[in-house]
């Protein structure tokens, strides 16, 4: 069995495929005009420097330190699960929760909200698995250097990969 760091469920996914569309929409919008740059969307710096600072917090096996990026009240979702985070204890629960480390390999950021792809690895305290190194992905509202939501999202497929919601590894 596929073990992931983050939880998946039917209804889930349809939440999360229907964000990834409207996130898409937003990005094909706003492409087309103007600069020659590139079309991709930039991550905020500061949101990836917080998303970051938790996850290497996180893979080093400090449950209580990466509790510290969350706000107070902040939610966590997990496939199916909405995590409401009201207080210190909450958000050292749900970091212990999470199985796997994880180190960020892209970002980008749309409107307020920066998704963040990883590369999923074993930790003290957690157990990874099969889940280490296969990818999973993660969208995070930042305020004031606080992670006030993280809400697991599917991998997009890739070609010849795993299929719809699946990733390829």
């Amino acid at each position: 069995m596929f073990v992931r760091m983050f939880a998946r469920g039917p209804a889930a996914s349809r939440r999360r495929r229907a964000v990834l569309a409207a996130i898409a929409a937003a990005t094909v919008a706003g492409c087309g005009g103007g600069s020659e740059e590139s079309s991709t969307p930039a991550a905020d710096a500061g949101d990836v420097e917080v998303i970051e600072a938790w996850a290497r917090t996180l893979a080093a096996g400090d449950e209580e330190g990466a509790a510290g990026y969350f706000a107070i009240p902040s939610v966590a979702e997990n496939g199916p699960t909405l995590v409401k985070i009201e207080s210190r204890a909450d958000a050292v629960a749900f970091n212990r929760a999470l199985p796997c480390g994880a180190e960020v390999v892209s970002a980008r950021t749309t409107g307020e909200l920066t998704t963040a792809t990883f590369v999923l690895s074993d930790r003290p305290g957690g157990d990874c698995g099969a889940g280490a190194g296969a990818t999973a992905s993660t969208t995070f509202e930042i305020e004031d250097g606080k992670i006030v939501e993280w809400r697991r999202v599917d991998d997009a497929p890739t070609p010849g990969g795993a299929g719809e919601g699946g990733t390829a590894v």
